[in-house]
């Protein structure tokens, strides 16, 4: 009896270490950094720019040579998209042909050790539902690739996804994933559980506030609504944490408790619509930014930060849509920022 108490106590004392030590590291605040557009500064004055502003990590859509090299021995870390596009050759080629991709488009122009993490397709079941059944089959044979190169465990490999692969959202505990994708989403899962990686997501509270006016209110949007909502005893201030535990009670349903999150993108327009303003995207990445770096988590999950991508370095003139697409940019092509934010 003895011994299963001290084994009991042993398993006790590993879990509170473990959920202390994840809890306490920071969380990290990163910055996307779109090129769809005409006007942007060479790349080299961009990282002086990221480097100046204490941004030490950048997603990167596309590995672009003309922007990756520059990154390189800078230091800064990346999150680099691997194009759906690439998504069958990859997913119906031998290992070999990963490998090739990986040393040619990435490992080419940059240090292994700057590569965080791998984002293999980009809101595919949103945008490109067509490449989905190569998603899961495309991240193991770079996962193979990873391993063969010795590398399979300093870089992540993940897919990131926009907040519509939910089918229920709303209250956060009736998060459920829509069960169209679910073929493609849960074997996905599956390899983030035995990997030990996030589950990348899009979360804009924004676009939550547009299309529902009525329901959700600016304040609620942006940080500053003094109205708790509760759900299962847990109280919701804002619209970005009932976002995130709606994609944690999702993923509990499935039976993949414990996955990590992490936000890929998330931001607020400067001009283009009803609600957009620098004041107001100021105040939203302003929180966003201090939220992480305290590692405040959300009601589900409080204490335990999240990595989060703002979108975006600079405003996208070549972005289709409506005109706000265009005006994500914390940075103007000129270096001056749109609104005095710290990043650290």
């Amino acid at each position: 009896m003895g011994m299963i108490i001290q084994h009991v106590l042993f398993l006790i004392y590993c879990v509170f270490v473990l959920h202390w030590n994840y809890s306490t590291v920071q969380a990290a605040i990163g910055v996307c950094y779109g090129r769809v557009g005409t006007n942007f500064p060479p790349p080299s004055e961009a990282i002086n720019l990221i480097k100046s502003n204490g941004i030490s990590r950048i997603r990167l859509f596309n590995p672009d040579p003309e922007a990756l090299q520059p990154f390189s021995g800078t230091g800064i870390e990346l999150l680099i998209g691997v194009p759906n596009e690439i998504l069958p050759t990859l997913a119906n080629s031998p290992v070999t042909i990963s490998i090739e991709w990986l040393q040619s488009n990435i490992f080419a122009h940059v240090f292994p050790n700057q590569v965080k993490y791998l984002v293999v397709g980009n809101e595919i079941f949103l945008k490109d539902p067509f490449y989905s059944p190569y998603i899961v089959p495309a991240i193991s044979k770079l996962y193979q690739a990873l391993q063969t190169l010795g590398l399979a465990t300093n870089i992540k490999l993940s897919s990131s996804h926009a907040s519509t692969i939910l089918s229920k959202s709303y209250p956060p505990s009736s998060g459920t994933f829509d069960s169209n994708i679910k073929p493609f989403l849960l074997p996905l899962l599956q390899f983030l559980r035995d990997t030990a990686s996030p589950l990348m997501v899009n979360v804009y509270p924004f676009f939550a506030y547009i299309n529902n006016p009525k329901y959700v209110s600016l304040d609620h949007a942006l940080f500053r609504s003094s109205y708790v909502e509760y759900d299962q005893n847990l109280a919701y201030e804002n619209m970005f944490d009932a976002s995130i535990d709606a994609f944690v009670h999702a993923m509990e349903k499935e039976g993949f408790e414990g996955i990590p999150l992490m936000v890929t993108e998330t931001g607020w327009p400067t001009v283009g619509i009803d609600g957009a303003s620098i004041e107001n995207a100021f105040t939203y990445n302003k929180n966003i930014v201090t939220r992480a770096l305290n590692n405040v988590g959300t009601p589900k999950r409080p204490g335990v930060g999240l990595d989060i991508y703002l979108f975006d370095l600079f405003d996208e003139n070549g972005k289709s849509g409506d005109e706000f697409e265009r005006h994500f940019g914390i940075f103007g092509v000129n270096g001056i920022k749109a609104y005095d934010i710290s990043f650290n």
